[in-house]
C-alpha cells in the first residue's frame, strides 16, 4: 500500500483559515483550548475529569445499552459502553448526518481517524481507556442535504415529503431506491454484500435514526465504534440546565456574536451565526426555531406560544420536545459525554473555532479540535497509469486548465515556455530606459508603449502556440483528463463527491482496513494512498 502526503495548504482545496490553524498560528490561539498533540492530551483529560459529572457516566451508559439492544454488537463495542462507566474512560467524538448509505466518502475517513486516534492516545496513555463515538446528527431537518449519494456519476435519490428531524423519518419508499441500486451494483460478492447492508438497513428498520445506525454498526462495529442518538429524553435531561441558561439569558447570542466580530477581524468568513435563542421545537414532524417576542415564547410556523413559565416547566416535563441548534449542539456533546477532542471537517472546525466562549460561560470543558484525515485513493491500474503518462501526485491537485497546460509543456517536443524570451526582451528595454533617462526623458513613455506592444505580442505567440500543440496532442491530454476526472470527480475532491460503494466494490472487506492502517489522524497532511 503505497503512500504519500502533501500539505493541506499545497491541495489548494483547504481555506487559508484552516491551514492557519493547522499551522497554529498565534492570532488563532485564543479560540481554542489546547491544540490536538499527544502531549496536551493529558492535560485535557485532567480537565474533563474535574467537570464531567459521574452521574452522567450513568445515564449515558443506560441510555445507550437501550439503543444497542436490538443490534449485534461485537464484543469490542460492548466492552466500549461498559468502560464508559469508569472515571479512567474518556471518548474521542465524530459527528455526521444521516446521509443515504453514508453520503460521500468521507464519512468513513472521519471514522477511521476517530478509531485511530484512540489508539494511538491508548498506546501513549495506557491507564486510561479511549472510547470511539460517533454522533448521529439524528436532529437535523434539512433532509434534502442527505436523501441521496452519488455512483459511478449517478445521483441515487430517496424522495420523501416527510418534514421535521430527519432521524424520525419513517424509511418507507427506500425500497424503490434498493431496485435501482441492485442494478448499479451489478453481480458479485462484494457486490451482494452492498446490496445486503442496504436492505438490512433501510427495508428492515423502521426509520432512518436506526437504519443509520445499523449500517455504521456493520461497518465499524469490529473496530470498537459506539454510536449515539442524542435525540433521547434521558440525555435531554441532563442538556437541561444549559438549555434554561439559554432560554432565560441568551447566553450564546452574546458569547458567540463577540467572537465573531474578532474572527471577523481576521478576515475569516463566518459560518454560523447565532440567535437570540439557540433552540428548536421538535415533536411530530416539526422542528421549527423557538423564538420570544415581548414575553412570550412561540414555535415559528405554528400555533405553539407559552409564557416563561410555562416554557421552563414544559422544558422540566419534556426535554425531549426540545433540540439544539448548530450552536448549541457541541456543548449537549460535551455535556453529556467524556470527550476530549471532537473531529471534523474544515467547516465544522471553523464554526467550532466560534463556540469556545460559550463553553466558558456554561462552564464546560472546551475540547481539542482534530481536522479530520482527508486521503485521495487510487487503485494500482490507476497509480500506473499515472505513472505511465508521468503525472505526480501533486499534478492531480491542479485545476483542470493548470493541469491540461502542464501537462502541454511537459510532453511537447518543443519548448513553449517563453520566459527565457520574455526575460530577454525585459532586459533589453530596461537598458532602452537608461538610455531615455540620459538622453530625453519624454522619450521613456513611447518605450514602455513599446515594451507594452512586444511582450504582449510574446505572451500571445506562446499562447497560440500552446494551443496548437493542444490540438496536436489530443489524444494524450485525453488520456490525462479522463485519469484526473476519475480522481477527482466534477474537479472536486474524491472524498466529497464519491460513495465508499464504489471502493468497496473494487476492494472488499480490505478497504477499511487499509484504511485503518493508513491513515494518521495527527499526522496533518492530505493522504494519497494506493489500494
Amino acid at each position: 500500500m503505497p503512500t504519500d502526503c502533501i500539505p493541506f495548504k499545497e491541495t489548494h482545496y483547504f481555506s487559508d483559515f484552516i491551514c492557519d490553524y493547522i499551522a497554529e498560528k498565534p492570532e488563532l490561539k485564543d479560540f481554542y483550548n489546547r491544540f490536538p498533540k499527544l502531549e496536551n492530551f493529558e492535560a485535557q483529560i485532567h480537565e474533563k475529569s474535574i467537570s464531567f459529572k459521574r452521574e452522567t457516566r450513568t445515564v449515558l451508559v443506560e441510555t445507550l445499552k437501550q439503543q444497542y439492544k436490538d443490534i449485534q454488537t461485537s464484543d469490542l463495542t460492548s466492552e466500549n459502553i461498559e468502560s464508559l462507566q469508569q472515571e479512567n474512560t474518556f471518548t474521542i467524538t465524530t459527528g455526521h448526518q444521516l446521509n443515504l448509505f453514508t453520503g460521500p466518502l468521507y464519512f468513513l475517513f472521519k471514522i477511521v481517524s476517530t478509531i485511530n486516534l484512540t489508539k494511538q492516545l491508548k498506546a501513549e496513555c495506557p491507564t486510561y481507556n479511549f472510547v470511539p463515538i460517533y454522533w448521529m446528527a439524528s436532529e437535523d431537518h434539512d433532509f434534502e442535504e442527505i436523501n441521496y449519494f452519488n455512483f459511478k456519476g449517478k445521483k441515487i435519490q430517496w424522495n420523501s415529503n416527510q418534514t421535521g428531524a430527519v432521524g424520525h423519518f419513517n424509511t418507507e419508499g427506500l425500497d424503490d431506491v434498493f431496485d435501482i441500486i441492485a442494478l448499479e451494483f451489478g453481480e458479485g460478492r462484494n457486490a451482494e454484500q452492498l446490496k445486503t447492508w442496504f436492505k438490512e438497513g433501510y427495508l428492515k428498520h423502521n426509520n432512518l435514526a436506526d437504519a443509520t445506525r445499523y449500517l455504521a454498526n456493520e461497518l465499524f462495529g469490529e473496530h470498537g465504534l459506539v454510536i449515539i442518538d442524542a435525540d433521547d429524553s434521558a440525555l435531554k435531561r441532563l442538556f437541561i440546565p444549559q438549555m434554561r441558561k439559554e432560554i432565560l439569558e441568551q447566553t450564546a447570542f452574546k458569547t458567540v456574536s463577540e467572537t465573531n466580530k474578532k474572527l471577523e477581524a481576521l478576515d475569516l468568513k463566518i459560518q454560523v451565526n447565532p440567535r437570540e435563542i439557540n433552540l428548536f421545537y421538535i415533536k411530530d414532524g416539526l422542528r421549527e426555531r423557538i423564538v420570544e417576542r415581548d414575553g412570550v415564547y412561540s414555535v415559528l410556523d405554528s400555533e405553539i406560544k407559552w409564557n416563561e413559565s410555562q416554557l421552563l416547566k414544559h422544558l422540566d416535563e419534556e426535554p425531549e420536545c426540545f433540540s439544539p441548534n448548530v450552536i448549541m449542539r457541541p456543548l449537549y456533546q460535551e455535556v453529556i459525554l467524556p470527550n476530549l477532542c471532537y473531529i471534523g471537517g474544515g467547516g465544522e472546525m471553523i464554526y467550532w473555532l466560534q463556540l469556545k466562549s460559550n463553553f466558558e460561560a456554561q462552564n464546560v470543558t472546551f475540547p481539542m479540535l482534530l481536522l479530520r484525515n482527508s486521503a485521495l485513493i487510487k487503485t494500482i491500474k490507476q497509480a500506473e497509469k499515472l505513472e505511465s503518462l508521468n503525472i505526480s501526485n501533486k499534478d492531480l491537485f491542479l485545476d483542470r486548465h493548470s493541469f491540461i497546460n502542464k501537462k502541454v509543456r511537459k510532453i511537447s517536443n518543443i519548448d513553449i515556455d517563453f520566459s527565457d524570451q520574455i526575460a530577454h526582451l525585459e532586459s533589453q528595454f530596461k537598458s532602452l530606459f537608461e538610455v531615455a533617462e540620459q538622453t530625453d526623458k519624454s522619450f521613456i513613455g513611447a518605450v514602455k508603449a513599446q515594451e507594452v506592444k512586444q511582450l504582449k505580442g510574446l505572451k500571445h505567440l506562446e499562447k497560440r502556440l500552446l494551443q496548437a500543440q493542444k490540438r496536436k496532442l489530443a489524444d494524450q491530454i485525453s488520456r490525462c483528463t479522463e485519469l484526473q476526472e476519475q480522481l477527482f470527480p466534477n474537479q472536486s475532491l474524491q472524498e466529497r463527491n464519491t460513495n465508499f460503494s464504489e471502493l468497496y466494490l473494487e476492494f472488499g472487506t480490505q478497504l477499511i482496513p487499509n484504511l485503518l492502517k493508513v491513515l494518521q489522524p495527527l499526522q496533518g497532511e492530505f493522504t494519497i494512498v494506493t489500494l
